[in-house]
């Protein structure tokens, strides 16, 4: 049920509400907004109508406007916002303290706010908090490694991770990092834009964390080895088989710090396309 409340008192008729519906469930009867005969089963739950409403006339699904979040004079400026995105690091260097629970799970829930496609927010993040959990997740993976190379089944361009191995026998992870988190985010095959959905809500969870001060490290290295190589390690991990898996970020507080952002604007690849009329 859409349970669409509308406050008459507030309510201007401006019809932002039913102009800004993306399937067109809202509708207008003598100036009231309200769900359009046969049109509830289209509605994809976006909330466009509550955000949109100026004057927090509009509540949906049992959502009360007055408990979201105003924009109006909270939104980063440019230049704050510029120097988040070129300020960002790779983190490969990770404090061994643990990320405190209310934290890892307020990003959690930032998270959930990145955009997917057709509003299916199928998206589900496996996150590993608790240390031990942590290690032995660590051990099993390298186990996994250690059996390929003993049976000498590692793909042919993968013969590297032979060297991760010694390395990790020798103390050191390069897999890991020795970050105290883990998260993997995976999604319904079914999703209309499951891949997409994914990177985007780790970049959004990545984001968010460097505004905490938390780093954060895209690790295919991990990946590859946690589940392409040991698909045992993806049961034991509660990832539905259902589900295509993204990728592998870890995160932690930093053991390093940046003091300026680096210089790529001379990167730029750009192909700008003019048509002749």
């Amino acid at each position: 049920m859409l349970d669409l409340v509308i406050d008459g008192e507030k309510c201007t008729r401006c019809e932002q509400c039913v102009r800004d519906c993306p399937l067109a469930v809202l509708v207008m009867d003598q100036g009231v907004p309200y769900v359009g005969e046969d049109k509830e089963e289209k509605c994809i739950e976006c909330q466009h109508c509550l955000a949109v409403c100026p004057t927090g006339a509009l509540g949906i699904f049992g959502l009360k406007p007055e408990d979201s979040l105003p924009l109006a004079g909270y939104l980063p400026a440019p230049v704050e916002m510029e120097t988040l995105i070129k300020g960002r690091r790779s983190i490969r260097r990770f404090q061994r303290e643990p990320v405190d629970s209310a934290t890892i799970e307020k990003l959690l829930k930032i998270a959930t706010h990145a955009p997917t496609g057709v509003n299916a927010r199928k998206v589900l993040f496996t996150v590993i908090e608790d240390q031990q959990t942590m290690e032995q997740v660590k051990h099993a993976t390298m186990e996994g490694i250690r059996k390929a190379v003993q049976e000498e089944s590692l793909p042919k361009g993968k013969e590297f991770y032979g060297g991760i191995l010694r390395a990790w026998d020798k103390g050191a992870d390069i897999l890991f990092r020795k970050a105290p988190h883990l998260l993997i985010v995976s999604v319904d095959a079914k999703a209309p834009a499951p891949m997409a959905d994914g990177f985007i809500a780790m970049t959004t969870f990545e984001m968010m964390a460097a505004t905490l001060g938390l780093g954060t490290l895209w690790d295919g290295l991990a990946k590859w080895a946690m589940v392409d190589l040991n698909t045992e390690l993806r049961v034991q991990l509660g990832i539905p088989e259902s589900h295509e898996l993204v990728y592998v970020m870890l995160f932690g507080k930093p053991a390093v710090t940046y003091h300026r952002t680096v210089q790529r604007d001379a990167d730029l690849k750009l192909n700008r396309v003019v048509w002749d009329k």
